[in-house]
């Protein structure tokens, strides 16, 4: 299986791969995440499950007004479609590309008999759900508490911790639905952020000069989904 070096791309792949855990990895199909793709909707079930190299998936609840509000993003940190699998066959939300790029998908029942076998993805996935409801849960006080620009920058954060770069091509309309707020309440932000030099924004491709000083402007919500995460690297697993 020679495109077996790429699944490093994914950290709970990574994972499997350093332990010799991937019989199942000839099922994978490399894939390409374009922007707005739909990988499930709310209450429904998903075909496959996807696993993000360079793309970021965001889950999403919707209101029966039509209004959306991001809860969690997955990106090379996790994977996408695990509840179709968990029990009940679907979720209370969806799942959609927030940022174009490629990653990995296997049939959900593939996955589901190796989850079932209770070896070590069963582990590795669990794991990460964990820090999936932790981010669920911070997620949900932050937007209740934080003003937009905090919010705006614990999104930018997470968004490069998941990137290869420090640039995040992203509208200002985009990040507006993922967090439930007016557009015109992250370009405010985004203004102010970038007047104080801690951002720099031209044509949907924010860029950030100083990680240290965007850290400095956001509030605790990042960091204590942050180090809930560093717990999914692949030499801490073996510890």
């Amino acid at each position: 299986m020679s495109h077996i070096p790429c699944l490093s791309g994914n950290d709970l792949l990574a994972q499997l791969l350093v332990a010799d855990q991937c019989a199942w990895f000839d099922q994978l199909e490399a894939t390409t995440l374009p922007l707005g793709m739909v990988l499930y909707e709310p209450g429904h079930g998903s075909k496959n499950v996807y696993f993000p190299t360079t793309s970021i998936v965001s889950l999403c609840c919707l209101t029966e007004g039509g209004g959306t509000a991001e809860v969690a993003a997955v990106g090379k940190d996790g994977v996408v479609g695990v509840p179709a699998v968990m029990g009940g066959g679907s979720a209370t939300w969806g799942a959609v590309t927030q940022i174009a790029g490629v990653g990995f998908k296997v049939p959900t029942r593939v996955f589901k008999a190796e989850f079932d076998a209770g070896g070590l993805l069963t582990q590795a996935t669990l794991r990460y759900l964990k820090t999936l409801i932790a981010q669920i849960a911070q997620t949900a006080v932050c937007n209740r508490h934080h003003s937009v620009e905090r919010q705006l920058c614990r999104w930018l954060l997470h968004a490069l911790d998941r990137l290869p770069s420090n640039e995040v091509v992203m509208t200002h309309e985009l990040i507006a639905k993922a967090l439930g707020v007016r557009r015109e309440g992250v370009t405010e932000s985004a203004v102010k952020l970038q007047r104080a030099g801690v951002i720099h924004y031209a044509r949907g491709h924010i860029t950030v000069p100083d990680r240290r000083r965007l850290e400095s402007c956001a509030c605790e919500c990042y960091g204590v989904v942050a180090r809930g995460r560093g717990g999914l690297r692949p030499d801490l697993l073996a510890a």
